[in-house]
């Protein structure tokens, strides 16, 4: 009986689990889009794409950003209900455009070097990188979008308001991420224009405006 009810308890606690359900909407749509076939891509470049160099270094920070966006959303589901609802409205709203985006208008990019100029474990990464992702569905860049939704989050919650140092390291790691998409060749600079039209749009959306109808209720660290 006892065992019962601390497992209703915990349920009640983390009621807000449901949104991990997104993921059976969003992972068998993303993979469909990865291996369709007969589809004309629409090649994305930018007139800032080939002043960029391949820079093999940038594979820690974009591998960190699997880290970082995981370890972000757990902490604030433990944490802040209020703020992690506030981060997956953010992030599913983008991801959910996305994969419109790239139904509707299949899009890739051909930026990959053919050659690499060095052998070294960095490049090596890089490679098991290319040989798993395809350069196709590129548009808007998730890398950026998320990232940006990730570093909103810290800044607008209510328990790392005085944490400086998180904060402040949220958006350092937030623009080295930013950067390892475009040196590493992973995506245009287009897609990450394009990634940060998308947050502009959906940010007062998520928190200007829910911040403004309950502004107590918000700042609960619940």
């Amino acid at each position: 009986m006892k065992a019962l009810k601390n497992t209703g308890k915990l349920l009640k606690k983390y009621s807000h689990a449901w949104v991990f359900l997104y993921a059976l909407i969003y992972m068998p749509w993303f993979t469909w889009l990865e291996h369709r076939t007969g589809v004309r891509y629409t090649m994305i470049h930018s007139p800032l794409d080939p002043y960029i160099p391949f820079v093999e270094y940038f594979v820690i920070p974009y591998l960190l950003w699997f880290l970082f966006i995981s370890v972000t959303g757990l902490y604030f589901f433990f944490t802040e209900k209020q703020t992690f609802y506030r981060m997956a409205a953010f992030t599913i709203t983008g991801m959910t455009l996305f994969l419109i985006i790239c139904t509707f208008f299949p899009n890739g990019q051909d930026l990959r070097p053919a050659v690499f100029e060095r052998d070294n474990i960095f490049v090596r990464m890089v490679q098991i990188i290319y040989a798993t992702d395809t350069p196709t569905n590129v548009l808007p860049s998730l890398h950026v979008f998320n990232s940006l939704g990730a570093a909103i989050a810290i800044a607008h919650s209510s328990r790392l308001k005085k944490k400086k140092a998180v904060r402040i390291g949220a958006w350092l790691l937030t623009t080295l991420i930013i950067l390892s998409t475009v040196f590493l060749k992973q995506h245009s600079a287009t897609d990450v224009f394009a990634a940060f039209a998308m947050a502009l749009v959906i940010y007062p959306l998520v928190y200007v405006t829910q911040e403004k109808k309950a502004p107590g209720l918000l700042k609960q660290p619940t």
